[in-house]
Order: structure tokens, then sequence, then C-alpha cells
């Protein structure tokens, strides 16, 4: 017998008047699991997540945690807790009185609350600081509190609304770390919700890109990664060189097409709905273009070219190359490998570039989304 979900969502629809911001989204959520809610702003993530919370009633569908539907549930009887972009902490009280608020709204005896508090405070890395103004923590430490205060009331989900939003860079990297060791630490199911492609991929078992309302793709980092299922996925999540291109031949799944820059390229038809003289997507990752001095090394490729530097987006291990093609001006964006023999590269220099067909995924235009 399969395990019954956290969290599942069944046809969920919100309207607006005339407008519909969620359009029938189904999913589930086992136990235990991070998902998160990947998509642009405006797309209609929000709205979701304050269905699930119950601040928004939704238009059609139905909401179930743990296999009950929570409708006609109110948000403060639902086993959910919800942790805002900007915290919502109770400067005048200490952290203590902030971590231990829904216990005391729930009339919990205060030797329970004063000892479930200390615990949850110990397992999120704050031991014995109870006593302490919430003005004296880090922005980190404050994130730290503002989960603790929800799992102190052992909710079966953990909602987060762009938690990391209004951290600085720094910090939001190393709380991305933070979030994912203390989501398994208390085990608990977290549905986050974020336009930050970079905090989907890191902390992620499980990833919904969102667009217009609807769930493009659901899967895991590497899935969305590597085998988007859509253009607007293969734009959306990672860095990708994008081209208009119409496709001049089609072999099973390999394809020939030409840019309206007129560049010849090889590629892949992602999804098999491309056939000859269809206008197509095509994105082709900057880490999989290969680059050398001597053209040699790229002429047995798929996908070969020329092309002269126009600039060096230094940024360590990130760096990237922008070249232009010498043959019909096209740009196009590669990683720096990360060996000695290209530190010296600089602008207006030569270099060789290509890649494999399978590295060139290309989708119906009128599949962007």
């Amino acid at each position: 017998m399969s395990e019954i979900a956290d969290l599942e969502c069944r046809e969920l629809s919100k309207s607006f008047l005339d407008f519909q911001a969620v359009k029938e989204v189904s999913f589930s959520v086992p136990k235990g699991t991070f998902f998160s809610i990947l998509g642009p702003s405006g797309c209609g993530k929000t709205t979701l997540l304050r269905m699930i919370a119950g601040f928004q009633e939704p238009t059609s569908g139905d909401l179930l945690i743990k296999n009950k539907s929570v409708l006609d549930v109110a948000p403060n009887k639902r086993p959910v807790s919800m942790v805002f972009q900007h915290l919502a902490l109770f400067p005048m009280m200490n952290i203590a009185a902030n971590v231990g608020f829904g216990l005391r709204q729930r009339g919990v005896d205060k030797r329970e609350i004063e000892s479930r508090v200390e615990k949850v405070l110990e397992r999120v890395g704050l031991p014995g600081v109870g006593k302490r103004s919430i003005n004296q923590l880090s922005g980190g430490q404050k994130q730290r509190v503002a989960i603790a205060r929800c799992m102190v009331l052992e909710p079966d989900v953990l909602l987060l609304d762009e938690p990391l939003g209004a951290l600085d860079l720094k910090l939001r990297e190393h709380m991305k770390i933070e979030l994912k060791k203390l989501q398994a630490e208390f085990n608990t199911t977290f549905v986050y919700i974020t336009h930050d492609q970079s905090e989907a991929l890191v902390m992620s078992d499980q990833i919904a890109v969102m667009n217009h309302g609807v769930f493009e793709q659901i899967g895991t980092a590497r899935e969305l990664y590597y085998q988007p299922n859509t253009a607007f996925v293969a734009g959306f999540v990672g860095e990708a060189n994008k081209y208009d291109a119409k496709v001049t031949s089609k072999s099973g799944k390999a394809l020939k097409l030409v840019t309206k820059d007129g560049v010849e390229l090889s590629g892949i038809d992602a999804i098999g709905n491309l056939n000859s003289s269809d206008s197509a997507q095509v994105f082709v990752r900057p880490e999989a273009i290969k680059i050398s001095r001597k053209q040699a090394d790229i002429e047995g490729m798929d996908n070969s070219h020329s092309g002269e530097i126009e600039s060096i987006l230094f940024n360590g291990a990130n760096s990237q190359l922008l070249l232009r093609d010498n043959s019909n001006g096209a740009q196009i964006n590669i990683t720096m490998p990360q060996t000695g023999e290209f530190r010296d590269l600089a602008k207006g220099d030569t270099v060789y570039f290509g890649w494999e067909a399978g590295q060139t995924r290309c989708y119906a235009s009128d599949k962007a989304g």
C-alpha cells in the first residue's frame, strides 16, 4: 500500500473575476519531501500557497492533507505553518515568547511551552537564547527563529513564501544549506515558493515549474535541467543560449536547422513534435560548449564554429565568455573551462568552439508558453 501524501492538490483553481490565477493544478507531496514551486512573478505560485494555507478559498478543486480535505478548515486549524518573506516576528517579545506564541494561542500549559520552545531552539542551532531580544539576532538567526516558531507547532506541512528574498547574497547562499539541513533534521514536508532557480535547484527533492497558472513540469533538479519538457522550462531553469530557427530536415529525432542569423545547427527534437519547415526554439547550455585554440579539436563535432571574444565575465569558477560568431555575427555565451590553458584569454582573441547535436534541445515555437 502506497504511503499517504502529506499534501495533495486535485485540479485546484482560483479565479479573480475574469482572471484565472491558478488553473486546475494537481500534485502530491510525500512525507518528508522538500517540494519547491518555481516560477516568475505573477505566475500564480503565491496564490497557490495561500490556498494551501487557507488564506484564499479555491474556486474549484480539492486540497487534502494526510488524505483529508481541508477546504472547510480555517487557517488556524489546519496542520500547516507558514514562514513569510519578512518573517513577521514580534520585536516587543523576546525569542522564547516569539517561538511559543502559537502554543500560547492554543492554550498549552506554560511549563510544556517552555520545554518545547527550548527543544526546538536547540534543534535549529540556537540553544539558550530564549531571553534575548529579536533585535540582537543576525538575519540568518531570525530566519531560524521564524522556522522554530512554526516547527514548535509540529505541522504536517511547512509553507515558505520566498523566505530568503530579503537577505543579502552571501547570507542567502548560506541559508540555502541551512534550510535543507533543517528540513532533514525535522523530516517535515516543506513547500517552498521561489522565483530564484538556484534556491530551488540546490534545496529541493522535487520542483514544480509554474507558468501562467499551470505546472509546466514536475521533476528533480537534474530532470528539469537536463530534460526540460517545454521551451519555457528549458529557458527558465539554468542559463542557455537561445535561437529562433527553422527545421530544414528531420531523421528520427535528429534535426537540421537554420537560425534567423543564418547559423546552421544540428539538434534533437526534445519532445517529438517537430517536422520539416517548422519554426523552433533552440537551447544550448553554456557549459555544453567546448572551446579550443585549435580548429582541429572541434572539427569533428556536430556543431563547430569560430568566434572572437567580445567580453570575459569573470566570476571565479562561474566565469563566462561572450563570443561573436565569425561566420554570421551571432553572439554566444560559453562557460569558461576551469583549466589553466584558458586563463590568459583576452578580448579580441579568436577561439574555436563546438558542441554535439544531443546538447541542442529544440521545441516547437508555439510550445514556448
